[in-house]
């Protein structure tokens, strides 16, 4: 049975490591090679805030990582450490969203539901923390999971990468149910 358990900075090499076989190998029927190996050398990647923040989460089994994926009360709205730039400023739970930072998924694992678990785990944790809205920045094969989970789309939009490589990703938001 998966569980899912808060990640350490002692899990980063095999975070990595998911990270590049998820953007990888679930990314061929939406992303060309090259603009999948220009997001995880420039975009993809342990944020390492969410980890000094504790809401960065892995889902194992057997001791076999099998996804990760957390939420943010911070600025940043999607990108590894090698992305960010600035100030990581935190956000106002009653004016801002919560961000749902970095999902990956091992490509044996896909569509089995670690998405939605960790989902449902983000959600809960932004919602305790007072958040009433979450806003992410989907990769192309990420947006059904998103829409099924009622993301609405605001806008799609290209990330300019290096060598003239652009990735189309989307800005979605989901309202979050006050109690």
């Amino acid at each position: 049975m998966p569980t899912l358990r808060l990640a350490t900075i002692a899990d980063i090499p095999a975070m990595q490591a998911l990270i590049a076989s998820s953007a990888i190998d679930l990314s061929v029927s939406f992303y060309t090679p090259s603009q999948a190996q220009a997001m995880l050398q420039y975009v993809f990647g342990v944020d390492t805030q969410l980890l000094a923040d504790q809401t960065y989460f892995l889902i194992e089994e057997n001791e076999k990582m099998l996804a990760c994926g957390g939420w943010s009360r911070r600025k940043t709205l999607f990108g590894g450490d090698q992305a960010k730039h600035g100030e990581d400023s935190l956000l106002d739970p009653a004016t801002d969203a919560a961000r749902i930072r970095a999902f990956f998924v091992a490509p044996f694992a896909a569509r089995l539901g670690l998405g939605s678990m960790l989902l449902k785990h983000c959600t809960e944790q932004a919602q305790a923390a007072g958040f009433h809205t979450l806003e992410l920045v989907a990769t192309m094969p990420g947006i059904p999971l998103y829409r099924a989970r009622g993301f609405i789309e605001l806008e799609q939009f290209d990330l300019h990468l290096p060598d003239g490589i652009d990735a189309p990703v989307c800005r979605m938001q989901k309202k979050l149910m006050v109690a």
